[in-house]
């Protein structure tokens, strides 16, 4: 009796196989990141060694929320949301790193501060303005919340005993000059707090030893093999990197922008934990 054949598939209809089962998996994971992923707000708890970090400073816990871009697709609750996680946290000291709306859009900005008021750290509530952000009205409400709005300013502190130095930047600060001219006479320990992470390569000119940052919301789109292709431009899309003597936080933020959809990168607040670097 003669064995049958097994029917073979022409390349024609593999490829055609393939390409449907991978149109079939980016629509699954559009529609997961727009119907959830976005929504699935989490804590993110990091360790970031800085170089000269004075003893008693060993442990300090900065809050970080950013890129919360209050619009259609950001609500008021989800940010308020974001702002319980964190308190839960009790860090000490809480910054926010910009873009509060989505393109200046002044339907949003009268309330896009509101949950802030509710922030709460001893050693106080920071915050600088994005490339999403204008210089007037957002900073009001800012104000308003209770935050000590950092528009290209610097402030200085007293943590734990230690006078420690917090530069703002505004996002279109680029120039190594103007980082300069805020960081002249700065305390040992300054931490600049920068929408845009690019800012290290100027922080880590200057010898600044820490940075924080958003803008890069991760990526959003994060995918397999390529990773995120909308924060390749940036010295890390998320997490912690370093640059000379100089360390950076990245957070993924809040809010979405362009497309209401996270794929592989969830939103976030985070909590940064000061450790004390190696000396070599």
């Amino acid at each position: 009796m003669a064995a049958r054949s097994t029917p073979r598939l022409s390349r024609r209809a593999v490829l055609r196989l393939a390409t449907g089962v991978t149109v079939g998996l980016v629509v699954g994971d559009v529609a997961y990141g727009a119907l959830y992923a976005r929504h699935h707000l989490g804590v993110t708890r990091s360790d970031v060694a800085c170089l000269g970090l004075p003893p008693a400073l060993e442990g300090l816990r900065i809050g970080l929320i950013t890129d919360t871009h209050h619009s259609a697709y950001t609500s008021l609750p989800f940010i308020d949301e974001a702002v319980t996680l964190l308190q839960r946290e009790r860090p000490d000291l809480i910054v926010l790193g910009g873009d509060y709306v989505t393109q200046q859009n002044p339907r949003y900005i009268a309330d896009a501060a509101a949950p802030f008021a509710r922030l709460r750290a001893r050693d106080g509530v920071f915050g600088v303005l994005g490339n999403h952000d204008d210089r007037v009205e957002v900073p009001k409400v800012l104000r308003r919340a209770g935050v000590t709005v950092l528009d290209d300013a610097r402030t200085r502190l007293i943590v734990r005993g230690e006078t420690v130095d917090l530069i703002g930047l505004h996002y279109w600060t680029r120039g190594l000059d103007d980082v300069a001219r805020l960081a002249r006479g700065r305390a040992p320990f300054t931490m600049l707090l920068a929408h845009d992470p690019r800012r290290l390569h100027e922080a880590a000119a200057l010898g600044v030893p820490l940075v924080l940052s958003g803008h890069t919301h991760g990526g959003q789109v994060w995918l397999p093999v390529v990773g995120a292709l909308a924060a390749r431009k940036f010295p890390v899309a998320e997490g912690v990197t370093r640059e000379r003597e100089t360390s950076l936080f990245v957070s993924r933020g809040v809010g979405t922008v362009l497309l209401p959809c996270r794929i592989h990168c969830p939103p976030e607040v985070a909590v940064v934990t000061l450790r004390r670097a190696p000396t070599a």
